[in-house]
């Protein structure tokens, strides 16, 4: 492999090795672990180089790809009845209201986002996170795009609803 040949790759890659790392780290809470999973895939990717061409979108394909090995790497976990309880909360704000306010509704809708079924949560990061459409999370998920939508909408859905709930709490 010629030093073009690394370059082309990582010219490739670097667009999306971003959204790599946030999918893995909505599905794995732990950094560190986001970033194994991270590397893993741009290992994976690296090694199946020559192959890329075959590949309709190779950032959907990488997608997939983080999918499937972070689920892999909970249900290694699971087995072996280990829980990872993380407190990723680090408060970068301002001393001033609104940026307060702001990081306390972000912060509530990402817990939100975590009482939501599996396939929901991921559905939701892949659309309103990392901007992804909907005829490529079908084919991320291996799902119909209707049930997508579908899904999205009901995230949505439950999310809104919460979120309506909380700021109406107390208000009669």
């Amino acid at each position: 492999m010629n030093t073009m040949d690394q370059k082309a790759f990582i010219t490739l890659v670097n667009p999306f090795k971003d959204k790599i790392y946030r999918v893995a780290k909505r599905l794995l809470i732990s950094e560190d672990e986001a970033q194994d999973a991270t590397q893993e895939v741009l290992l994976r990717l690296w090694t199946r180089r020559s192959k890329m061409k075959q590949y309709r979108s190779v950032e959907a394909f990488a997608m997939t790809m983080t999918k499937n090995y972070c689920y892999d790497s909970l249900k290694a976990k699971r087995n072996n009845n280990l829980r990872i309880v993380h407190s990723n909360y680090e408060d970068h704000s301002r001393n001033t209201g609104r940026q307060i306010d702001a990081s306390n509704e972000v912060e509530w809708v990402y817990k939100l986002m975590k009482d939501l079924p599996e396939q929901q949560q991921l559905i939701l990061q892949l659309r309103d996170i990392e901007q992804f459409d909907n005829s490529e999370i079908a084919a991320m998920l291996e799902m119909n795009e209707t049930a997508v939508r579908v899904a999205l909408s009901r995230a949505r859905k439950t999310i809104r609803e919460a979120l309506i709930k909380k700021q109406n709490y107390g208000i009669q």
